[in-house]
């Protein structure tokens, strides 16, 4: 082998490329202008319960990405649904559960842990009386979601505790969820 050859093999954990996601961690440090992520979902009613969200891009460090998704969306039939698709409570935990999912799997690679399995399980209750406009007094989305994380890798229980700590620490649906996020609407008529 010629030893003026080098060979730029990726260094892959978890599925997750640790040189890129270094890259970038740096090209961020270097240039604040690069953190500026921006993301878009415009829904459209389809009739009954159901809705369509569709994805068509999101923007990070000023520069514009495509991405073309549908996320199709409805409620059970107990609810006035027709049990075609998940609903928007089961969309907002599988998001939290997603968001905190990359969470774990960045923070294990970045550390050079390799993860033999991973699963979130996350359950709330919403009270009825409160979405019905039935009771003033009763909230109308959740008080609380309980999640349980069931992890297991080459990492000690210490490792995996302080990654635990890291990913409540820097998860963005984490943080959307735990903190009140302002929601500025603008309503067109017509």
């Amino acid at each position: 082998m010629n030893a003026n050859v080098q060979t730029n093999e990726a260094n892959i954990v978890n599925g997750l490329n640790v040189d890129d996601l270094f890259a970038l961690v740096e090209g961020v440090k270097g240039d604040v202008s690069k953190a500026t992520t921006r993301w878009r979902v415009a829904t459209s009613w389809q009739g009954q319960t159901r809705s369509r969200a569709e994805v068509e891009g999101f923007s990070i460090g000023g520069q514009e990405v495509s991405r073309r998704f549908t996320i199709d969306i409805d409620e059970p039939c107990e609810l006035g649904g027709s049990n075609r698709f998940a609903n928007p409570q089961e969309h907002l935990i599988a998001a939290l559960n997603a968001c905190m999912t990359v969470g774990y799997v960045a923070q294990c690679a970045i550390r050079g842990i390799t993860l033999e399995s991973l699963e979130i399980d996350t359950e709330g209750e919403i009270d009825l009386r409160g979405f019905l406009g039935l009771d003033p007094q009763v909230a109308n989305g959740y008080e609380s979601l309980h999640y349980t994380v069931r992890i297991k890798g080459s990492a000690t229980a210490q490792q995996f505790a302080e990654i635990h700590e890291a990913v409540m620490a820097t998860s963005p649906n984490v943080y959307n969820l735990a903190n009140a996020v302002a929601l500025k609407s603008t309503l067109v008529v017509g």
